[in-house]
């Protein structure tokens, strides 16, 4: 193997170019980056650090020029548009051609259109990009009312970035509470509470029916049940797409993502794939096939992947987790809570803290946490190695996580 070729300039395929030369690849290594004119960025920051410029466009930068020139990595601007996998060469849209002996896929996701007459109005943008970001900060200091769509991790954390900056800011959700997809009912309650305080007016089981504008400018939207909300911003997070389209005009397996096993190669031996547009069977989820969106899986599938191709690779299997940084909030998940049917919330000795336990069962999945980083980090070492608390145990008075699990690591094995 002397060339590998990486589509996409994400996290993942950053982290694929990075891990190969971390792990002593000394082949060609080439990142095919579909926005011109940038080297691969981290995306979280976009919708809190560098909307409210405590960040900067080279804060964004996984890496600087001076690292790819140092590490032989060449970032080509280009739009893949045919995988020839007879041929092993990969086409972009200017008509160049790309050799490889082993192609990654780490093509990622595009954010779900808003499917509402006005939402090519001036001033209606998704947050995916730094381009999106760049447009949204032009008008979130100077916007007066925002009606945020979607009330999930992406919407709540710039919901509270432009109340920060003064914004009187209406969120939009169907579901009954935020973050409804990924939370617990007593976390998302407590993130509820928190925007309100800030001075969000959540309004849930509401919808959007179309988006009103003066001059090509946004000026007001229209709900689901025919009420006016003005707006001079909108902004939306209501899903993503996984992008597939090359992967599929390729014949390969397709279904809610690019397929692969338990080994991150593709119905191809020649093409792997990692990140966001990736279906894999999770071991948290008894290996049912399933997508992610995350920076830890992208950069963790990513680092598994080049340990394969190194010779030194085995079945993906790392913890999913999570977080997200809204107002003086910060949320981080460990684990998977899919299926949970009771919580453990931890006595905690600040009111803007939380810990809470998610089980199936006697089962320990997932354990959430507000402002505990300490706790977080103990909950993911728990969830990889022994998870054998129980809810009984949890519930005791005066339990504490570091100490249980000090408790567990002073047993003797055997």
């Amino acid at each position: 193997m002397n060339t590998v070729v990486i589509i996409g300039g994400g996290q993942a395929g950053y982290q694929t170019a990075a891990s190969l030369r971390q792990q002593g690849f000394t082949g060609k290594v080439t990142v095919v980056n579909n926005e011109p004119g940038l080297l691969p960025y981290q995306r979280p920051p976009l919708s809190k650090g560098y909307l409210l410029g405590t960040l900067t466009a080279s804060h964004l930068l996984h890496r600087n020029e001076k690292w790819y020139a140092s590490q032989d990595v060449e970032v080509l601007d280009g739009h893949a548009v045919e995988i020839d996998r007879a041929g092993r060469r990969v086409l972009l849209e200017d008509g160049t051609a790309l050799a490889y002996d082993h192609l990654v896929l780490a093509t990622g996701a595009r954010n779900r259109e808003l499917p509402v007459a006005g939402a090519d109005l001036a001033g209606v943008f998704g947050m995916k990009t730094k381009a999106d970001a760049d447009a949204v900060a032009e008008r979130v200091r100077t916007a007066q009312n925002v009606v945020v769509v979607g009330a999930g991790f992406i919407g709540l954390e710039f919901a509270s970035v432009a109340a920060k900056l003064g914004a009187k800011v209406h969120v939009l959700e169907l579901a009954d509470r935020p973050m409804a997809r990924a939370l617990t009912t007593v976390t998302s309650e407590r993130f509820r509470a928190a925007h309100e305080s800030w001075g969000v007016t959540l309004d849930f089981g509401s919808g959007i029916e179309r988006i009103e504008g003066e001059d090509g400018e946004v000026r007001r939207v229209i709900t689901s049940d025919g009420r006016t909300l003005p707006a001079d911003l909108v902004v939306y997070g209501i899903g993503v797409i996984a992008n597939t389209e090359l992967a599929e005009a390729a014949g390969l397996a397709v279904a809610n993502g690019i397929v692969v096993d338990a080994l991150l190669q593709t119905s191809d031996p020649n093409i792997s794939a990692v990140g966001d547009a990736v279906n894999f069977p999770c071991v948290q989820l008894d290996s049912a096939p399933t997508r992610l969106e995350s920076v830890q899986n992208a950069a963790d599938q990513a680092r598994a992947l080049a340990a394969r191709l190194m010779g030194s690779g085995a079945d993906y299997i790392a913890l999913p987790w999570f977080w997200s940084d809204q107002g003086d909030l910060k949320l981080q998940i460990a684990g998977m809570s899919v299926g949970y049917d009771s919580t453990v919330e931890l006595e905690v000795p600040e009111a803007n803290q939380m810990i809470v336990l998610c089980f199936k069962g006697d089962t320990l999945l997932a354990v959430e946490t507000v402002n505990r980083p300490g706790e977080h980090m103990i909950a993911r070492r728990i969830l990889a190695g022994d998870a054998s608390l129980r809810p009984a145990d949890a519930a005791a008075p005066g339990f504490n996580l570091k100490e249980w699990e000090q408790s567990r690591a002073a047993v003797p094995v055997g």
